[in-house]
């Protein structure tokens, strides 16, 4: 009689929260408004807002914007705040800054309206590898949002999982 195999993690109460699962879906783009500058470096009000009028708006619709400039230019901050003026009946989120940035700004919503009560006194495993792209600054907020009510809070897989948290 052979021993019979017993998948342990399988059978066990832990929980894996994957970032991956709840990535924000939605086209991500960047508004880069170095080609509407004077030489790339100065904002002339009349021509900028000339550029603003005749750009294609609808293009953004339903996707997540991010808004910067790849150039040295001194920026005002009305000129992104008029940006998304013009965006704000399209786009889904607007940032000021870059796709990294962008994605930060996602999955801090995501987190914050992410119902932790399930987790409520059982061991969580943050899983920790992704293919998507998925800020470090997520990690820390999910751990932080899901300390409260979990038993104990780890990172990684079941197979070997880096302990952070554990309940006294």
């Amino acid at each position: 009689m052979e021993d019979e195999i017993i998948n342990r993690v399988a059978q066990s109460k832990l929980v894996t929260i994957d970032l991956e699962d709840h990535y924000p879906k939605g086209e991500r783009l960047v508004l880069d408004i170095k080609d509407w500058l004077y030489e790339g470096l100065i904002v002339r009000e009349k021509e900028f807002r000339q550029y603003v009028q005749e750009h294609d708006w609808e293009q953004y619709k339903d996707a997540h914007v991010a808004l910067t400039c790849s150039t040295e230019a001194i920026v005002p901050g009305w000129v992104y705040m008029l940006l998304a003026t013009h965006l704000q009946p399209h786009a889904t989120k607007v940032v000021q800054g870059t796709l990294m940035d962008l994605e930060t700004a996602l999955y801090q919503d995501v987190i914050k309206e992410l119902d932790v009560s399930g987790y409520t006194d059982k061991p969580v495993i943050i899983k920790g590898c992704s293919h998507k792209p998925v800020p470090p600054n997520a990690y820390l907020w999910l751990a932080q949002k899901v300390q409260p009510v979990a038993r104990s809070v780890m990172y990684g897989e079941a197979c070997s999982s880096v302990p952070l948290y554990k309940r006294k």
